[in-house]
Order: structure tokens, then C-alpha cells, then sequence
């Protein structure tokens, strides 16, 4: 899907895509570093599923600008987001949230969840889950260990981290390397920052988890088993793909997230009714 669409906002201009319809709606956000083309080949599937798709860049990402001496911030993405549910007159979508992306909807679910009629999380932790004294720890250590590594080795170190296909690993490097490193760590600080441990809490809105069989990013492959047996709903986790299973699995992805979306709901002009 290209990127028509222009929103003006404080500091930043978000770049999206909307293809339009009367299908039940689904907003794709991606994760830390990358932009909506993680989400190609699903966009792809969902639309001739006729799905009412909307694909954006987070500022500072892809083709969506952040003002010079600006920092990337989670508070700003979350209104992005809700501005961009308002500048396509979009009432109750589905979330779909990528890494950091997952985190992003899952904050915004959980603040104004009469705004959302679902939330489908792809390779991001559960930011309100209990951690434990060494996650707490590995997550202070993370932006000061990245910061020591050398520019020029960043992308690939990360790709590395993120994808297991060569495809997805060269994919992955290149969009990595477009960003520059103060802002790629100002990024990961954002990542992070949504993490808000509250035992007890339950989701707002239905639920659906999805990871990469071979995710090692943070804790993600050990709190999303958990999550999902607080929830009572269940995990999907797709063979043969990395941190990125949209790239590294991206025909089983498409196929997970339609079988989620027809598993939840009938399909009613702008929304998905849970089953």
C-alpha cells in the first residue's frame, strides 16, 4: 500500500495508508527501527479478504518526519495513533501491533478501550505483566549496552537479533541503517517505557497473541506463554520465524492473523464483533 495519505501533527508529519471499504477495519503498526512495510504481504491478504486496512509509519520512521531536536517519545506515538483513528473516521478497529507497535496498541487499549474492538500482539511482550528481578534488570541494561555499540554495526547486530531468514536479515539491516543511532536508542528507551507491571490486571478488549518460534528478544518467548494463560486465550507461534515472523514467515503470518480475525467475529461495516 503506498502512502497517500499526510497527517500534520505537533513536530511531525505521520504518513498512512487507508484502503478504504466497508470491511471490518484493521490498523497494522509496526515495531522499533522499522516502518509499515512489515506488514506487506498481511496488508496484501487482508484487503482481498476485504478487510478495511489502514498502514501507517510511527514519526521518525519510514516516510512519516519528526522536527530536527525533537525526540521520539511513546506519549506522542499514542496520539498519533488515536489522531490517525480520527482522520480516517475510524470507530472501534482492530489493533494490530508489531514489537514496539504491540506495546503501543496495548497501552492504547488499555486507556481508552471503548475506542477498540480488538488487539492482536505480534512479537511484544506483555507490558503489564510481573517481572522479574533479572528482566527488570536486563531491561535498565539494554539502551546503555546498545549505546556502546559502534554505528555502523548496529543495524546488522540487530538484524542479526530479529530475523532468522537471509532474506529477512538483509531486509532487515537495510531499514535499520536508515535510521540514525541517537534516535534508534531514543526508540528503544520508548519500547521499554511502556512496560508497567500490574499483577492482576485484565485485558480490556478480546485478545490474540502471536510470536515467532525462535523470538530471543528480551523476555518476550517466556512472558507471552504466560500472558496467555492469564488471558485464557490462546498463543499462536509460528515455525521457522525470528522476532520479525512477518518477514521471516510472512504467508503463515497472513494466514494467522485472518484465521484470528474470522475466528473472533461476522463481519459488520466498520468493526468485528466478537464471537
Amino acid at each position: 500500500m503506498k502512502l497517500a495519505g499526510r497527517l500534520n501533527r505537533r513536530n511531525a508529519v505521520i504518513a498512512f495508508a487507508d484502503s478504504g471499504g466497508d470491511g471490518a477495519v484493521v490498523v497494522l503498526t509496526h515495531g522499533a527501527g522499522l516502518d509499515h512495510s512489515t506488514f506487506d504481504a498481511q496488508a496484501a491478504a487482508l484487503t482481498q479478504r476485504g478487510f478495511r486496512v489502514i498502514v501507517w509509519d510511527l514519526r521518525g520512521h519510514g516516510q512519516s518526519t519528526l522536527a530536527d531536536g525533537v525526540r521520539f517519545v511513546a506519549s506522542d506515538s499514542l496520539d498519533d495513533l488515536g489522531a490517525l483513528l480520527v482522520e480516517c473516521d475510524v470507530a472501534e478497529p482492530v489493533l494490530v501491533g508489531h514489537s514496539l507497535g504491540g506495546n503501543l496498541v496495548q497501552a492504547f487499549a488499555c486507556a481508552d478501550s471503548d475506542r477498540v474492538n480488538g488487539v492482536i500482539v505480534i512479537d511484544s511482550t506483555w507490558y503489564a505483566g510481573p517481572l522479574s528481578g533479572f528482566e527488570r534488570f536486563a531491561l535498565r541494561l539494554a539502551a546503555p549496552a546498545l549505546s556502546l555499540v559502534p554505528a555502523g554495526r548496529l543495524p546488522r547486530l540487530m538484524a542479526r537479533a530479529s530475523a532468522v531468514t537471509p532474506e529477512a536479515i538483509t531486509r532487515t539491516e537495510a531499514i535499520f541503517a536508515r535510521m540514525p543511532k541517537n534516535r534508534f536508542l531514543d526508540v528503544w528507551r520508548a519500547t521499554t517505557s511502556f512496560v508497567d507491571p500490574s499483577p492482576g490486571r485484565r485485558f480490556p478488549v478480546p485478545l490474540a497473541l502471536v510470536r515467532g518460534a525462535q523470538d530471543r528478544t528480551g523476555n518476550i518467548s517466556k512472558a507471552m506463554p504466560r500472558w496467555a494463560e492469564a488471558e485464557g486465550v490462546q498463543e499462536h507461534v509460528i515455525a521457522n520465524a525470528g522476532h520479525i515472523v512477518t518477514w521471516d514467515a510472512p504467508d503463515q503470518a497472513s494466514r494467522t492473523l485472518i484465521e484470528i480475525l474470522n475466528g473472533w467475529s461476522h463481519l459488520v461495516v466498520g468493526r468485528v464483533e466478537p464471537s
